[in-house]
């Protein structure tokens, strides 16, 4: 029970018999809310953004800062509690710069990236973003021909031919049949461009993969993108990012939680000494945590619709699941949960959680030792904070669920659900 319970937000606690988040009663907020819904606990996101401050802070001996990586999951309300960390917002395409900026971040708060962008993702990142991450040689000549003045700072996007540890191949970005990023000539070649074209090269970036839990397959890549920047010849102010994609604890079987301090002590202590052996200037470091920052502080409720006992197979069909979280069917992800009410009792039997979708892969959770589950109960998912809402989808003409942030006893709507009228608003 209690590594199941450290799985949820920091601000969790069992009261009269059931699940309260932020001081807020689950039951209720189903009640006032409806479900499928999404929680999101204030207080669990200020501390990973503090650990992430401290740690840089102790760590890394120049200039650092966080960018929120916006593909976890962006809307206005992440977007301002974003900044009031002084973070920058890491965003992909015309539509995620739409939301940073309607939502107040300045220019210098927008970093863009994409592994194809659109000539509207250009005129969108040239409008409104200060950085562009390219990822290939076609995007820089067309850059070169879109823009005229005021161009953003460009970094190059590194492909260092080394994946990180993770559950599946396609959380793993950084390998050479990778279609992210440009190999060393290219990016070699890219600096030549730059330098012929007097476009602003100011950095490199580079992403090995999401999920991760060890940081030591991203030394080789540092040392890799260290030898270009010295080819480079940064000598100026210039910037460094090695990506994001730390990891969390999504079943008890995981926990518990890898440590950011772990993660950024690692990073700063390669990137000091390989530019100390280069005699390199310290670049700014720049990290791009999205999962690590938000996915402990979500919480997903469903209510069970139906309950099918076969024999030792326990189906408890839900009234969510690969619309609103695709993740188990794109990769196998693997999840915990509690009941809302009576979190403690007894389980005594194996229960695999399904969604109401036409599909075979709508499962959401597969055997999990659980109490005797019946019609009507609700359940929550914990570390639903990251990459579910932000790929959700209206298949099935599933409506995407709210959300709702938690703030010391506060509950207030962030995401409205959506309802069929907003469908035909689109057909």
């Amino acid at each position: 029970m209690t590594k199941r319970l450290d799985l949820f937000p920091l601000s969790t606690k069992i009261q009269n018999d059931r699940l309260f988040v932020a001081n807020c009663d689950l039951t209720q907020l189903a009640e006032r809310f409806g479900t499928p819904l999404y929680l999101y606990d204030r207080l669990t996101l200020d501390s990973a953004a503090k650990e992430y401050r401290s740690a840089l802070d102790k760590f890394y001996p120049a200039a650092s800062s966080v960018t929120y990586a916006g593909k976890a999951f962006l809307c206005k309300a992440i977007v301002r509690w974003a900044l009031t960390h002084d973070f920058a917002l890491d965003c992909t395409g015309a539509g995620e710069i739409a939301i940073a900026a309607v939502a107040g971040a300045k220019k210098e708060n927008i970093l863009v990236h994409g592994v194809n962008k659109s000539d509207e993702d250009l005129q969108s990142a040239f409008q409104f973003a200060s950085v562009v991450v390219v990822d290939n040689l076609d995007e820089l000549r067309r850059i070169r021909e879109l823009i005229a003045e005021n161009i953003p700072d460009l970094w190059l996007r590194f492909l260092p031919g080394v994946s990180v540890s993770t559950h599946h191949a396609y959380t793993q970005t950084g390998h050479h049949e990778s279609k992210f990023g440009m190999t060393d000539d290219e990016i070699l070649a890219a600096a030549t461009f730059c330098r012929e074209n007097n476009l602003p090269l100011k950095g490199i970036h580079f992403h090995q993969g999401s999920n991760f839990r060890d940081a030591k397959p991203l030394l080789p890549a540092i040392d890799s993108a260290l030898d270009l920047a010295q080819k480079i010849n940064f000598r100026e102010e210039w910037h460094f990012c090695p990506g994001g994609g730390w990891g969390a604890a999504y079943h008890e079987d995981e926990a518990p939680h890898p440590r950011i301090e772990d993660y950024v002590r690692g990073i700063a202590a390669a990137v000091v000494a390989g530019c100390a052996r280069r005699n390199l200037p310290l670049p700014r470091l720049r990290l791009e945590p999205g999962r690590s920052l938000v996915a402990r502080s979500g919480v997903a409720l469903y209510r069970v619709g139906a309950v099918k006992r076969r024999g030792e197979k326990v189906w408890a069909l839900i009234d969510g699941g690969m619309a609103d979280n695709p993740r188990f069917a794109l990769y196998g992800a693997k999840y915990s949960c509690l009941t809302v009410s009576s979190p403690n009792q007894e389980r005594d039997e194996r229960v695999s959680f399904a969604g109401p979708y036409c599909e075979s892969g709508d499962i959401l959770i597969e055997d999990l030792p659980m109490p005797n589950i019946q019609r009507g109960d609700l359940i929550a998912v914990p570390v639903s904070g990251a990459y579910q809402l932000s790929m959700a989808s209206n298949y099935n003409g599933a409506r995407r669920p709210a959300a709702i942030w938690l703030d010391d006893g506060n509950a207030v709507e962030i995401l409205r659900r959506e309802s069929a009228s907003d469908l035909l608003d689109r057909d």
